[in-house]
């Protein structure tokens, strides 16, 4: 690490970084992911994990092996029940589900169209969707478009942004309309943890669907799908599950509901006998039906070294070293940005919060180039945003402490 631009912060959060670090328990892990001198901080896991160093002996032996001696023997051998094979151990390891309920596939938007779409079917005479103005662009815009499309209504929650979408505000929007509700368990610009028990409970007393984007939340924190009921969920496996960039999504479908939706993009691959190469359609039995064309074996291989991590290490103890991390955020932003007009705009609850702390400051933009620039890197949310993005098992207190460091130095010289 920049041993010297840590002069730039007390002594006592400097050796407060150093002790935290000393004791936490998934220190060690941090060694097992490609660390190159160039980086001296990277607080972006929330949008691109670090890779690992196995992974390049995954791949490599891919090439050797599975691909170059097995060739298309390896579909028989492997590759045809790998995204069931991969979902359901996301399902285990992550997200609190059952075997058979979870795929990988497609991209998130992908399959954000395929299960929002087929979910509609499920609820036939209900005319509304319930989303809200603070989710992600995707998730608002493929929402816009099954609206238009089939002739339906959106209702659209607008949640204090520097929180998120609650109990009582789902509660108000809901009604015997709604066919679906579309939220996020955690909010990609606040950090804001959403109730999805609760929520799931309030949508279901409507008669509705409870669907969830996991993108901010799966390899991070407990998630519970089945214990809470959630009917279905989207996540991608690039952030906290490092699979690389592009890297396919997974899709969850409680199995109650499995063979009550239809999936609006029928492919060869979701076919009941795909090879028979039949005339017309027929699903598959459970969760295949929702794969559509060839799955992207290539970008299965990086997560499942990373599933591997999260599964030695617990999610629960990853939870708790990503709110310790957090915490240290706001507590360096609070004793040394603060004064320089910095502001904290995610939740200060650790209960409702997070991997990331969002950070505001006029001058942001032109800084997070300039943090770049020095092998510090955060990511900008318009129009005034640093996302902090922690990832617990490769974010160090000290790489925190630096970039803080970094961030105060050239704060100072803009003012």
């Amino acid at each position: 690490m920049d041993s010297d631009i840590l002069t730039q912060l007390p002594d006592r959060l400097v050796a407060e970084a150093k002790s935290l670090d000393a004791g936490d328990p998934l220190a060690a892990y941090r060694d097992e992911f490609v660390l190159p001198e160039g980086v001296v901080a990277y607080l972006d896991g929330n949008s691109l994990g670090r890779p690992l160093a196995t992974t390049r002996d995954r791949l490599a032996g891919f090439v050797d092996a599975d691909w170059g001696e097995r060739l298309i023997r390896s579909w028989d051998e492997q590759w045809m029940d790998l995204p069931l094979q991969l979902g359901d151990r996301i399902g285990r390891v992550t997200l609190g589900a059952a075997p058979g309920q979870t795929v990988v596939a497609d991209s998130t938007t992908v399959l954000l169209y395929k299960l929002l779409r087929a979910a509609l079917t499920a609820r036939p005479g209900r005319t509304e969707i319930v989303a809200d103005t603070e989710n992600f662009p995707t998730d608002r815009y493929v929402v816009q478009g099954i609206a238009a499309e089939l002739g339906l209504t959106v209702t659209w929650i607008g949640p204090n942004p520097a929180a998120g979408v609650t109990v009582e505000e789902v509660e108000t929007a809901v009604s015997e309309r709604t066919a679906v509700v579309l939220l996020s368990h955690v909010a990609y610009k606040s950090a804001y943890i959403a109730d999805l028990p609760r929520i799931t409970e309030v949508v279901h007393a409507a008669g509705a669907l409870a669907m969830w984007d996991l993108c901010h939340s799966v390899g991070l924190l407990p998630i519970g799908l089945d214990d809470a009921g959630a009917d279905l969920a989207v996540g991608c496996t690039y952030k906290y599950l490092n699979g690389g960039p592009g890297a396919p999504a997974f899709g969850y479908v409680a199995t109650a509901l499995q063979d009550k939706v239809t999936q609006p993009i029928q492919g060869w691959m979701g076919h009941a006998e795909p090879f028979t190469m039949g005339p017309s359609f027929r699903p598959s039995d459970g969760m295949r039906r929702f794969i559509s064309g060839t799955p992207p074996v290539l970008g299965m291989l990086p997560m499942q070294d990373m599933l591997s991590l999260v599964e030695r290490a617990g999610t629960d103890a990853i939870r708790e070293k990503s709110i310790r991390l957090t915490e240290f955020v706001i507590d360096l932003a609070d004793d040394t940005l603060a004064p320089l007009g910095v502001t904290v705009a995610s939740p200060r609850d650790p209960v409702v919060r997070g991997g990331h702390v969002t950070l505001e400051h006029d001058a942001m933009q032109s800084v997070i180039a300039q943090l770049w620039q020095r092998g510090v890197i955060p990511d900008f949310r318009r129009p005034r945003g640093l996302r902090a993005g922690m990832s617990p098992l490769s974010t160090s207190f000290v790489e925190v402490a630096t970039a803080v460091a970094h961030l105060r130095a050239i704060l100072r010289e803009h003012q």
